[in-house]
C-alpha cells in the first residue's frame, strides 16, 4: 500500500504537468456544460417534458472525462511505459508490474470523479440542475460505464505492438465516441439516421444508461445498454489480462 501511494503521488504530478487530462477531462466537460446551459437554459427537453434539456444532457456530458481517460489516456500511457521498458523493469523489483497499471487506472478514475463533481456544482449553481433519479443508481451506472471504457483502454494499450499503433487505435475510438456518441453533440439533435448509426458505439449505450438513471426513468428501457456495458467490461478485461504484453 505504501508503494501504491508513493507511485500514485508521483504519477499524479507527472499527469498534471502534462496538462492533457486537465484540459480534456476537467475543463472540456465544464465548457460543454456551460454551452448547453447558455443555449438551452431551462427549456424542456421536448414539449411536455418534466425535465430540462440540460438535465437530460447531464449524464452524457459526465462521460467526457471517462472517454478522455479510458479510451485515450490509458492506452497511450500503458503502451508508452511498455515501449520504454518501464513495465519490464518492474518485473525485477519486489513490486508487481500490475501496480503501475492500478495506479494509472486510479488516476483516470480520480479525473472522472473530480469532473463529475465540478459538473454537478456548475450545473446546480448556474443553471438550476437537479438529478431526478437516485444518486445511488446514477453512481453505480457511472462506475459501470467507467469500468467498461477503462477496460477498452487497457485492452488497446495492452495488446498493441507499439505506441504508434496504440495511438492510432485510441484516436479511432476516442474521437468518434467523443463527437457522435452524444457526449458533446447532444444525441437528441442528431438526424434520425445518424442516431441509428451511432448505436454501435459503446459509449452511446453508456450514455443511454446514465440518462435513464439520472432522470429517474425505469431501467427496463435500457436493459440492452446495461447488458452491453457489462459485456464490454467483462470481455475486454478477460482478453486484456489473457493477452497483455508486458514487454
Amino acid at each position: 500500500m505504501k508503494a501504491f501511494r508513493t507511485l500514485l503521488k508521483t504519477e499524479i504530478r507527472l499527469s498534471l504537468r502534462g496538462l492533457d487530462m486537465f484540459i480534456f477531462a476537467i475543463c472540456m466537460p465544464i465548457v460543454v456544460m456551460i454551452l448547453l446551459g447558455t443555449l438551452f437554459g431551462n427549456k424542456p427537453a421536448f414539449d411536455g417534458a418534466e425535465y430540462t434539456f440540460l438535465e437530460q444532457s447531464f449524464g452524457a456530458v459526465s462521460t467526457i472525462a471517462i472517454c478522455a481517460g479510458g479510451v485515450m489516456g490509458l492506452p497511450l500511457v500503458v503502451s508508452d511505459y511498455r515501449s520504454r521498458k518501464i513495465l519490464k523493469r518492474f518485473k525485477v523489483t519486489p513490486t508487481s508490474p500490475a501496480l503501475i497499471l492500478a495506479v494509472q487506472v486510479t488516476i483516470y478514475a480520480l479525473y472522472s470523479v473530480v469532473s463529475l463533481v465540478l459538473l454537478y456544482v456548475t450545473g446546480t449553481l448556474f443553471f438550476g440542475y437537479q438529478l431526478h433519479g437516485s444518486w445511488l443508481h446514477f453512481l453505480a451506472a457511472y462506475l459501470l460505464v467507467m469500468l467498461s471504457m477503462f477496460s477498452i483502454g487497457l485492452l488497446v494499450g495492452g495488446i498493441a505492438p507499439n505506441s504508434k499503433i496504440a495511438s492510432a487505435a485510441a484516436s479511432l475510438l476516442y474521437f468518434p465516441m467523443l463527437i457522435f456518441s452524444g457526449a458533446t453533440l447532444p444525441y437528441e439533435v442528431m438526424p434520425v439516421a445518424l442516431q441509428h448509426l451511432v448505436e454501435i458505439l459503446p459509449l452511446t449505450q453508456g450514455i443511454k444508461l446514465l440518462k435513464t438513471v439520472s432522470l429517474g426513468q425505469p431501467i427496463d428501457g435500457v436493459f440492452i445498454s446495461l447488458t452491453v456495458m457489462l459485456g464490454i467490461a467483462s470481455i475486454c478485461t478477460i482478453v486484456s489480462i489473457r493477452f497483455f504484453r508486458w514487454e
